[in-house]
């Protein structure tokens, strides 16, 4: 619950004082089927690519030079990892509150599912994006004051959001990356560009997002240096460090499958409808869905129970 969304006083008090209401099977139920779509998130989806992403960065981290399929898998493999890991454990907090008759607000919006970088960070961490924007970018000036000085409150905003992360000089990075690209969106939309055909657009986007987060999972300029070299066609290799190459370039195609094509945890709960599902493909309290429910929480716990040693949520470290 500390790690799930950010939230404000105003949308949690007056849900407190209610809270001398009885529970309700309800919310437990409803809460339950949430909180274990999270966990099979984490437990099967982000940690199940999670070593694609540790042998390639561990590998530059070593001095190892790596071929651009693998800086790309495993650049995609970090992206997918990290979303499903955050995603995965702010759906469990969210079902967690649920589960008492809370509510707490949506934080993911199918964010890979974005045509450009604006709609990306209305999907993305959605309450830290509302935080910053009324905490720092408003307070700043937010759009007013001319066109210049909306580029800048955003730089500013950015940088501060990577460095919220951490002290780290990758962070800034990201952020000022993330600056960067929030600057050229809205200034292609201001001067009339070009609109481009909705799946280039969605590959777009995905591809400039899975080259910033480069800097935030590598250590050091130079592992950072040394990926985007490899992912640009300058890197190469005296030995493969991930062996079965086709079966992560299908693992991850699979995966954009997944997060392009299928509706988010919310969506089919019926938690925050956001892109709209016909009435069969929303959840229910009946024995087909409790099934599948089920069959996603034995799943989890199995790998749980099989895995030597527990893989830590990645966003504990922010």
């Amino acid at each position: 619950l500390i790690a799930g969304p950010i939230v404000h006083h105003y949308e949690m008090l007056p849900q407190f004082e209610k809270l001398a209401d009885r529970p309700r099977l309800a919310n437990l139920v409803a809460g339950m089927t949430i909180f274990f779509a999270g966990l099979f998130k984490k437990v099967i989806l982000a940690d199940g690519v999670s070593g694609y992403a540790d042998s390639v960065f561990d590998a530059v981290a070593a001095g190892t030079m790596v071929s651009a399929l693998e800086a790309w898998i495993g650049s995609f493999a970090f992206g997918f990892q990290i979303y499903f890991d955050f995603s995965g454990y702010s759906d469990m907090a969210i079902g967690l509150a649920l589960m008492f008759g809370i509510r707490l607000p949506l934080n993911f919006a199918s964010p890979y599912k974005a045509a450009n970088i604006i709609d990306f960070w209305r999907r993305w961490h959605m309450t830290l994006s509302r935080f910053l924007r009324e905490h720092l970018y408003f307070p700043l000036g937010g759009n007013r004051g001319g066109r210049t000085r909306q580029m800048r409150n955003m730089m500013i905003v950015m940088l501060l959001g990577g460095l919220w992360h951490g002290a780290g000089w990758g962070f800034v990075l990201w952020g000022g990356l993330h600056g960067t690209y929030l600057a050229l969106n809205h200034g292609w939309r201001h001067w009339g560009g070009l609109k481009m055909p909705p799946v280039a657009a969605r590959g777009l986007t995905m591809v400039a997002v899975i080259f910033a987060w480069v800097p935030f999972r590598a250590e050091t300029w130079p592992e950072t240096q040394a990926l985007w070299l490899a992912m640009l066609g300058g890197g190469s290799q005296a030995a493969p460090v991930i062996a079965d190459q086709g079966v992560a370039v299908l693992l991850l195609a699979a995966m954009l499958a997944f997060v392009w094509t299928l509706p988010n945890t919310q969506d089919w709960s019926g938690f925050a409808v956001t892109d709209g599902l016909p009435r069969w493909a929303l959840w229910r309290k009946t024995t087909p869905w409790a099934t599948f429910n089920a069959g996603l929480a034995l799943a989890a716990l199995a790998v749980m129970v099989g895995r030597p040693e527990t893989q830590a949520f990645l966003y504990f470290q922010f």
